[in-house]
């Protein structure tokens, strides 16, 4: 029995999708869980498994086309099996005059689309789709990864209004647990923690008590989420993704920093998965490593905040009344202003300064 291949839904209120590349030829015999295409989003290109055995055939989208979720752009059949009619791309596809007169007006080419109407039909609905997704061409040569985060960032800072909240924490107490649970970890799951590991325990068990920060903003309104879903932004060859770390409130720092490890292996040669960059609640941008002492990081929506860290370094502070030398740290939290309001983000800031003062408790 022929399978169908559909264009998946990776992000949530996603409607459309790009079909980045296939990565089996027609006519080839597919494994279930084998990678089947590439999809971008607007984080990341993700591999999408195949989700059963069989030969890939009726192949009606291609690459740079911009499909409808749902919508079936190829079919694993078996052998002797032929797909099912399923509507074409082709440049000669039926068009509603509407639609044909929008794609005038917005430059759309209709030959890369794929019809959402009867018989593959392109309507109006599709050509609004396709003038929303590719509302800005940065200059080339450009990577995909990089027009993502163009678009993304571009996006975010032109419709989100940001506020930002900036606190010096002394880091002692953090390094300090960090120097301790380094050889029990290391010896035991085979990885370094990093401070990113720690922070990222210590910011999602902060974020239970501030759900407005995990929250976000949505055409409903203000939506809370119950899980905690960190992601960490991280560097690739010329552009930088979000990979998340699920349910990290409830997640050991050892299984945070063999997770972290695992997606900063697969993101730098990428292979992510949808699994990996879905759901994020909240991000953090740690720079810290490259020596930078503070900066301020854009949101990634839907999301309500971000937070960014600067480098660890002595400074000379009050200790108890008299001039000291301390590892102090400076974080800024970016805010979605509709979400979160002042007097949150600087409760949030404050309750985290204090649990990374006391990273025992």
């Amino acid at each position: 029995m022929a399978l169908s291949v559909v264009m998946p839904a990776l992000e949530m209120a996603q409607e459309t999708g790009k079909l980045v590349s296939w990565l089996k030829q027609e006519g080839e015999r597919v494994r279930k869980g084998e990678m089947l295409l590439e999809v971008e989003t607007d984080k990341a290109v993700v591999e999408i498994e195949a989700a059963g055995d069989g030969i890939l055939a009726g192949v009606t989208a291609k690459p740079g086309d911009v499909v409808q979720v749902g919508r079936t752009i190829a079919w694993l059949v078996q052998p002797g099996e032929s797909p099912p009619a399923v509507g074409s791309p082709a440049r000669g596809a039926r068009i509603s005059p509407k639609a044909r007169r929008l794609a005038q007006e917005k430059g759309i080419d209709i030959g890369r689309l794929t019809g959402s109407g009867p018989g593959g039909e392109i309507l109006a609905d599709d050509i609004l789709a396709a003038a929303g997704a590719v509302t800005y061409s940065p200059p080339s040569p450009v990577s995909t990864i990089g027009r993502l985060m163009a678009e993304r960032t571009t996006h975010s800072w032109t419709t989100v209004p940001h506020f930002f909240v900036t606190r010096e924490i002394d880091a002692g107490a953090l390094s300090a647990a960090r120097e301790r649970m380094l050889p029990a970890i290391e010896g035991s799951h085979g990885v370094k923690v990093t401070h990113t590991d720690l922070l990222v325990a210590i910011v999602a068990r902060t974020l239970t008590q501030h759900r407005r920060l995990n929250a976000s903003w949505t055409a409903e309104g203000i939506v809370s989420h119950e899980d905690v879903n960190v992601a960490l932004a991280m560097a690739v060859e010329d552009a930088v993704v979000t990979a998340v770390i699920p349910r990290a409130d409830r997640a050991a720092v050892a299984d945070i920093a063999v997770r972290r490890r695992d997606l900063a292996e697969r993101a730098r040669a990428g292979r992510l998965q949808p699994a990996d960059v879905a759901d994020a609640t909240f991000t953090i941008s740690n720079l810290g490593m490259f020596e930078v002492d503070a900066f301020t990081a854009i949101i990634v929506p839907p999301q309500a905040a971000i937070l960014a860290v600067g480098a660890i370094a002595d400074r000379v502070v009050p200790v108890d009344g008299a001039p000291g030398v301390r590892p102090m740290m400076s974080m800024t939290l970016s805010c979605d202003h509709r979400v979160v309001d002042g007097a949150r983000a600087a409760a949030f800031m404050r309750d985290l300064a204090a649990a990374i003062r006391s990273p025992q408790l």
